[in-house]
């Protein structure tokens, strides 16, 4: 599992997934545990995240941010 932790000026939350997918500035990409360490600036879109227990994808629209994974240790910084 990746624990995420999404952190905005109003709020954070923290949850766990096992594939979390992130509006990246040059497309969207997806993220699985054990992905390699990435810092990554996030656009205007959706990050959308799940477990394989689940079939429908959480969401929370964003207007952009950063991203940083190390160790299955996700944290997301973005306006929404």
């Amino acid at each position: 599992m990746i624990k995420v932790k999404v952190l905005t000026p109003e709020w954070s939350r923290e949850f766990t997934a096992d594939r979390v997918f992130l509006p990246g500035t040059l497309g969207e990409f997806e993220v699985l545990r054990n992905h390699a360490p990435i810092i990554s600036t996030l656009t205007a879109g959706e990050i959308k995240w799940g477990t394989e227990a689940s079939t429908e994808l959480e969401r929370l629209a964003v207007k952009g941010g950063v991203v940083r994974l190390k160790d299955n240790n996700m944290d997301i910084c973005v306006e929404v």
